[in-house]
């Protein structure tokens, strides 16, 4: 591999949400938590038996335990440490997200003592030479939210543009970069219509409430942040797949181009004159249609997910249409071995680098994750471990993956090297 240089001032880190890293929290996950932690763990052998990984997971993945994020990493109180490690990686941005339900735990009265702590948390970042990306929603709500029926209801726009408005005035002289939402998409497909998310519903007409309600969120936070910090960055990370038909009947490239139409485009489409940039979150490949698979595929993750590196340059190079500034702002593998991280991220770094060398505008990357953590997406819990840190949730000791090393020596030099430095 010959030594491909990144762009100057390209920005290199990790990212983070609340709920899965803090600790210490009361919201409508945490309660949904501990009303299903029994089930969750009772299904575990018939959802994951079927995993390579299962026989070293058995025990944790049974235990209830698994399933209450509790005190996660407690990053609430340790990211001045874990800030110190990303800067001894290289890192020069980091993602994170604000807990609405810290600001605000009680409709209209929001909490004084949380604002200071994200301020410091967002000046530990800056005094480490980090940029902070500042997600304002990352899937959780107030209790008071769930009370009134979440993102169903229209008055939760309201609410939470006001709790927005009151964001943008605290760190208008402290952050540029503000993602309004994560993964719209998967919230809203895995909570309303799946029914494997909080808050567990499995209606499609709801379900397209809620998408809806969330796009006038997104457009009119977007005003909102700008009337207050016109000199803001306010962006998006969505959720983006890769797709591709299991085989080359007629049929299937019908389905393949309805679902990435609706998966990938829809909501971006709608929100694409309210965006300063593109926050690309990329794990892998979908393969849809009917009959038998004639695609070959890949190695897996931990959680079975396939490990599709060129998908990243297929997502960027159709989202270079909307002619807006990108940051891949997720992307990384369940990897508790540490043993296909390394080659991960070189080799989707690697196809990153080739869109840009063929005019794709992407500015930053973001490891997912800084820290294993308690991990969201369908209430997976803590098994698996996405990590460039491996956390002993006993100890709570941090201890950094080979694999972070090698994203180091990239971070460091903005360039990925021939094979034999790493």
């Amino acid at each position: 591999m010959e030594n491909k240089q990144f762009p100057q001032r390209f920005l290199w880190g990790s990212a983070t949400s609340a709920h899965q890293v803090e600790g210490g929290l009361h919201n409508d996950w945490t309660e949904w938590e501990e009303k299903n932690a029994e089930r969750l763990a009772g299904e575990a052998e018939k959802k994951f038996s079927h995993l390579a990984i299962w026989p070293n997971i058995k025990a944790q993945a049974q235990d209830p335990q698994n399933y209450i994020s509790g005190r996660a990493c407690d990053h609430y109180n340790r990211y001045e440490e874990d800030f110190d490690i990303a800067q001894s990686l290289g890192h020069t941005a980091h993602r994170f997200s604000i807990e609405w339900s810290r600001i605000e735990p009680r409709e209209g009265e929001f909490d004084e003592k949380e604002i200071e702590h994200y301020r410091n948390v967002v000046r530990a970042l800056r005094a480490r030479g980090m940029e902070p990306f500042v997600t304002l929603w990352h899937w959780t709500q107030p209790t008071w939210i769930a009370d009134i029926g979440g993102w169903e209801n229209k008055r939760t726009v309201e609410y939470f543009l006001r709790f927005i408005k009151k964001i943008a005035h605290e760190f208008k002289n402290e952050v540029t970069f503000f993602i309004v939402l994560n993964e719209p998409n998967i919230y809203t497909a895995f909570g309303f219509i799946k029914g494997s998310h909080p808050p567990g519903i499995k209606n499609i007409l709801k379900a397209k409430k809620v998408y809806l309600n969330l796009c006038d969120a997104q457009k009119r936070a977007y005003k909102i942040i700008h009337s207050v910090h016109p000199r803001a960055q306010v962006g998006i990370a969505n959720s983006f797949m890769h797709f591709e038909e299991k085989n080359r009947l007629f049929f299937n490239v019908f389905i393949k181009d309805t679902v990435e139409y609706f998966w990938n485009f829809w909501f971006l489409n709608k929100i694409k004159n309210d965006l300063d940039f593109i926050g690309c979150n990329y794990y892998s490949r979908y393969l849809v249609g009917f009959g038998n698979e004639t695609v070959k595929t890949g190695d897996m993750s931990d959680l079975g997910w396939e490990i599709f590196p060129k998908g990243i340059y297929f997502i960027l190079k159709r989202l270079k249409k909307y002619k807006k500034p990108m940051y891949v702002t997720e992307n990384g593998i369940a990897d508790a071995q540490d043993k296909q991280r390394k080659n991960f991220i070189i080799d989707h770094l690697m196809w990153m680098h080739e869109a840009i060398e063929e005019g794709v505008d992407v500015r930053g990357y973001f490891h997912w994750s800084l820290l294993d953590n308690f991990e969201f997406p369908e209430v997976r819990g803590f098994w698996p471990r996405f990590g460039l840190v491996e956390v002993d949730y006993e100890t709570m000791e941090r201890k950094i993956r080979p694999s972070a090393q090698v994203y180091a020596k990239i971070c460091k030099t903005n360039s990925l090297l021939p094979d034999s430095n790493f």
